[in-house]
């Protein structure tokens, strides 16, 4: 575990992550987010930028395939409703002889690395929380933390995604904080030909009949609305050839149970021809 010492203060820095995620198709919105991320003169400051979409439609992966772009280190920090701010910034632990040492979060040692933090879900926290990150996310560009006392200034190369998700388990964004994260980047379902790609890059041992009637699934609940994502989609077809593995049977012949095993009976609806 790497170290860091700030004015006498000894904090351990939380590791980098490496995610096996694909970004596939739509390169539009990639160069949008590494747009954001710019720096193109001495007096500008990159932007905070927030993806925002239903659940499923491949935020995180867009946000680590972007990271991952520039060559440096990603951090990924998980909002949750509870996230207090010591959470987000330094938090105290309890060391060997039952001293306090103090913890630095994925999203400070982003920030002191140089890396790229992705705050995942970040409309489920609380205006607390939110509030503790307002001058990380404005033209000051560090944290306080209560806890230590310590005023941490982000490195010139620090950059910062959020990820929103579209459904009623949210907060609402308070709107001080609203206006330090833009742009907004907004995912959509993708078209046919890339749900097909993103299916095969995740199941390249799929027979293409398979991935081939899944997407048919998607494409058909994406015209009523329906919040199934390509996620769900890899989960029927993977779900599909398990059950066809157990039994000795093609498949195909197990996709309309693994649509009710995975997304409800309603789904049915959704089984073409």
């Amino acid at each position: 575990m790497e170290r860091i010492t700030i004015e006498g203060i000894d904090l351990a820095l939380a590791s980098p992550v490496r995610l096996n995620l694909s970004w596939i198709g739509q390169e539009e919105l990639l160069q949008q987010l590494l747009a954001a991320w710019l720096v193109i003169d001495a007096r500008d400051r990159p932007f905070n930028p927030r993806l925002v979409g239903r659940p499923g439609v491949g935020k995180t992966t867009l946000a680590y395939a972007a990271a991952t772009r520039l060559n440096r280190p990603v951090y990924l920090f998980q909002a949750t409703m509870d996230t207090r701010p010591e959470d987000l910034i330094i938090t105290p632990v309890v060391g060997p002889n039952g001293s306090i040492q103090y913890a630095a979060s994925s999203l400070v040692s982003a920030m002191l690395k140089g890396g790229v933090l992705i705050l995942d879900e970040g409309n489920r926290m609380s205006e607390k929380a939110w509030a503790s990150l307002a001058p990380l996310l404005d033209d000051r560009r560090y944290v306080e933390s209560v806890v230590t006392g310590l005023r941490v200034p982000a490195h010139r190369d620090f950059r910062i995604v959020v990820t929103m998700n579209e459904d009623s388990s949210t907060f609402d964004i308070p709107e001080y904080i609203h206006s330090r994260i833009q742009p907004q980047i907004h995912l959509d379902f993708p078209e046919a030909d890339e749900e097909l790609l993103i299916l095969r890059e995740n199941l390249p041992f799929a027979p293409e009949e398979v991935l081939r009637y899944v997407v048919g699934i998607l494409q058909r609940a994406h015209g009523a609305d329906e919040p199934f994502a390509a996620r769900d989609g890899i989960n029927i077809a993977r779900y599909a050839l398990k059950m066809g593995k157990a039994l000795g049977l093609p498949p195909m012949e197990q996709i309309a149970t693994a649509v009710e095993r995975i997304l409800g009976e309603e789904a049915l609806a959704y089984l073409g021809p």
